[in-house]
């Protein structure tokens, strides 16, 4: 496998579960959960990237890698390519985005996303899983992605896709749709091609950044994680799920 580093874009701010990078599971907040995932993979360096001065002391007490930014990123990709200037990473350096809310995205998954790039023709890799129920493929909340023949991405959508012009072939739908999953891998010289350009309409229409990539023409490899991530961390219900599964 090629050499890879993993960050970790956290921020103090959300709408829906304010400090939710520190909020605890397990006696141990979210955040320090997703840097022991990233240090146990084969990653030669995990850095947490903030804006927060709450967030960075946390992440220093439990021994990682700090890297303070801006706090003018409208996503984790905008915070990370600042990191990857700041520390003066070359174009091929491969970067995984580990998201800080996903405390349950083991090891192995992250080194599977960062060996799809192995794949000479992708710009970025990403993970995502068959849908787990029928209900999931008409749930906007659920991110469905369709693949080429190469498991390349066509498109992604938070609406039913392939729609299904006929009952009959629904089944087909559900079976063809994956849902995927907050993670990736890329290049910087890719990271920092895409966070140059403008929001595509397509991103803005359904508000998914993965759509700037395939509007600029890029490659975004997707591989089926061994093991199904657990949903992200949003809400306080998600907290919850995510301590009951994480000591089961």
């Amino acid at each position: 496998m090629n050499e890879f580093v993993v960050v970790i874009p956290a921020r103090y701010a959300s709408t829906r579960l304010p400090g939710k990078a520190l909020r605890e599971i397990g006696g141990k907040p979210m955040l320090e959960h997703v840097f022991e995932r990233g240090a146990e993979s084969e990653a030669t360096e995990v850095v947490v990237a903030t804006d927060d001065e709450r967030i960075a002391d946390a992440a220093a007490a439990f021994g990682a890698v700090v890297c303070m930014t801006g706090n003018q990123h409208r996503s984790g990709t905008e915070r990370i390519a600042e990191v990857a200037d700041l520390l003066d990473w070359d174009d091929d350096r491969i970067v995984v985005n580990l998201q800080g809310d996903e405390p349950t995205m083991s090891a192995a998954v992250i080194n599977e996303c960062a060996a799809l790039l192995a794949d000479a023709t992708a710009d970025i890799a990403t993970l995502a899983s068959p849908l787990l129920t029928a209900e999931d493929f008409d749930n906007p909340n659920v991110v469905k992605v369709i693949l080429d023949k190469q498991g390349h991405a066509i498109y992604f959508s938070r609406a039913a896709i392939p729609y299904p012009r006929e009952d009959a072939s629904r089944s087909v739908a559900i079976a063809t749709a994956l849902h995927h999953h907050g993670i990736y891998a890329y290049r910087c010289g890719v990271l920092r091609r895409l966070v140059a350009a403008e929001p595509s309409e397509l991103e803005l229409c359904e508000q998914l950044e993965q759509l700037r990539a395939l509007s600029l023409g890029m490659t975004i490899a997707v591989g089926v994680p061994s093991t199904r991530p657990g949903p992200g961390v949003d809400t306080e219900a998600d907290l919850q799920r995510a301590e009951r599964e994480m000591q089961a």
